[in-house]
């Protein structure tokens, strides 16, 4: 079972295969692209523990060079990327060589930054294992690490060769991690797909309890749609930013609880779509019961969706602005947020009156 999407980037394009049974048969799909039957594979620990004798095997003759690097958002930091390169060098690792990233989405921000800037650039191939790198941070090209300052602040645009997400690796995940990533599949319908919003609302319950059909047709359509964006919108100069639904209130809330277990990514996601439908109504550009159906569905998922499901301090109102102000999406000091005029209609701003955004901050956190 395979299904594949290709990213139309000219000269550049790529596809993402999706589909059960893509590790085993790894060689056949990677052989293509090899100038010399050689691989150099970063992977995440607890990834490598699970799946690295399979993709091993699944490689064939091709030989098989590997570094493991802890879990976790703290591994997206210069020590780890400053390692990870240093090791892709000593390994002679040369411009048409394949490096694989093997793991999340952390992994694969970081190992194709590290693929960009290796001798000005090197070809990668992203095996997302996560549902969040399956159906977002795969594909498209952003890589990069974190700064102190902030998320994502240090990257650049280096798009992948191949994408293969292997929907039996979802198996293995955990249920946080799968409802992390589900907060990303979930965005994708609000932003531009009511009617897969409401195939999600049937299919989601059975989708997080293990149904492959409905893993693979949620996986595939959420590629679909951020293929579309990028492939109109590569760097983010328009409706790319559309893709970051969410993403302004997440980034500070993954700030303020330190990128580390407190709040996974997907989670914060969640929280930030149910916050900027929320916003929405206050600003008068959608109906009440959007963001009563948003969250409804989020809780039905049995995920994190107010600032109250967050364990520990918080910041307050104008400590959580102050660190979206820290986010990559300010332009000329303003911060641009993607807002609803309802489900599946979602467009970028920078009309947000403060006092508003403090009100519905002030909101939440009064709730916890």
């Amino acid at each position: 079972m395979k299904e594949v999407v290709k990213v139309e980037l000219g000269a550049r394009a790529y596809e993402v295969r999706i589909g059960t049974g893509l590790l085993a048969q790894a060689g056949a799909e990677i052989a293509p692209l090899l100038r010399r039957p050689r691989v150099a594979v970063v992977a995440d620990e607890t990834v490598a523990n699970l799946h690295l004798e399979t993709l091993r095997a699944g490689l064939g003759g091709i030989e098989m060079v590997t570094l493991r690097l802890p879990p976790g958002e703290g591994t997206k930091s210069w020590p780890q990327f400053t390692r990870t390169v240093e090791w892709l060098l000593e390994q002679k690792v040369e411009r048409k060589d394949i490096v694989v990233a093997f793991g999340g989405g952390v992994i694969g921000d970081l190992v194709g930054f590290a693929a960009a800037v290796l001798r000005r650039g090197v070809r990668f191939v992203q095996i997302p294992t996560s549902l969040l790198a399956q159906v977002d941070s795969s594909v498209g090209g952003k890589t990069g690490i974190n700064a102190p300052q902030g998320k994502n602040l240090i990257g650049a645009f280096h798009q992948p060769s191949l994408v293969l997400a292997d929907i039996d690796l979802l198996g293995t995940l955990t249920e946080r991690d799968f409802l992390a990533g589900y907060g990303e599949v979930a965005k994708y319908g609000l932003l531009g797909d009511a009617d897969f919003f409401d195939w999600l609302e049937v299919n989601g319950p059975a989708l997080a309890a293990g149904d492959v059909a409905a893993r693979l047709h949620a996986v595939k359509r959420s590629v679909e749609m951020k293929a579309e964006i990028v492939a109109r919108d590569e760097t983010e100069e328009g409706d790319r930013a559309l893709l970051n639904l969410g993403h302004t209130f997440c980034h500070a809330l993954e700030a303020a609880t330190g990128y580390g277990n407190r709040l996974l990514h997907g989670e914060g996601v969640a929280i930030g779509c149910a916050l900027a439908f929320e916003l929405s109504q206050h600003l008068g550009l959608c109906s009440q019961e959007a963001p009563s159906r948003v969250r409804a569905h989020l809780r039905n998922m049995k995920m994190k969706v107010d600032l109250s499901d967050i364990e520990g301090e918080l910041p307050d109102a104008d400590g959580l602005i102050d660190l979206m102000a820290q986010d990559k999406k300010v332009q000329d000091g303003k911060l641009r947020f993607i807002l609803a005029r309802g489900i599946g209609e979602a467009f970028v701003t920078s009309d947000v009156p403060r006092d508003v955004l403090h009100r519905i901050l002030s909101e939440a956190l009064a709730q916890r």
